[in-house]
């Protein structure tokens, strides 16, 4: 089982690099931590494991922050109560967005920032995006909302880039009245 202490904490160097495209067949390890990843996830969100394992709740984790710099990313959403949705992209392409930009009430988190950070991370409210899955079939995913920040989040770690990047330092609520907040 994949464990907090698993999971890279941002001044680890992996973290800023641009990862490389996966190639197919896909290694059987990368099933393994795919699996491994999603369960994270899902467990972190049901709160008595969360407690159990001691786990941070989370909705997305990128291949860099277990120590794997390809690009692949996995989403495990709460549709309903107690009911998750799994998503899988490997090699990963933002093919269209939405003009209208949102952002989080509560501000972005991360599994590999163990800190607080003000600010507002502008997102698109719909984007779309295209990849593989494990057995190398080509998907597509249309995405809004929540669902949508945390594709552009996951998508970001595979090009290096941290959520707390998009904030000003100086303003961290800067253009806030330009988007809709979520």
């Amino acid at each position: 089982m994949l464990l907090t202490k698993d999971i890279l904490d941002e001044k680890d160097k992996r973290l800023r690099k641009k990862n490389k495209d996966v190639t197919f067949p896909l290694n059987p390890s990368y099933k393994k931590i795919i699996f491994e990843m999603l369960e994270h996830l899902r467990l972190s969100q049901i709160e008595s494991e969360a407690e159990k394992y001691d786990l941070r709740p989370g909705m997305g984790l990128a291949a860099p922050q277990v120590g794997i710099n390809e690009n692949f990313f996995v989403v495990c959403y709460e549709e309903d109560e107690g009911v998750f949705k799994d998503y899988v992209i490997i090699n990963p392409k933002l093919v269209s967005h939405s003009e209208e930009l949102i952002y989080s009430s509560g501000g972005e988190g991360c599994l590999s920032v163990n800190r607080e950070i003000e600010g507002i991370v502008p997102r698109y409210a719909r984007a779309t995006f295209e990849g593989y899955d494990v057995d190398g079939k080509k998907v597509k995913f249309r995405v809004r909302e929540e669902l949508s920040i945390a594709f552009q989040h996951e998508y970001d770690h595979l090009h290096g880039i941290l959520f707390f990047d998009h904030i000003d330092p100086k303003d961290p609520f800067k253009n806030a009245d330009l988007m809709r907040e979520i």
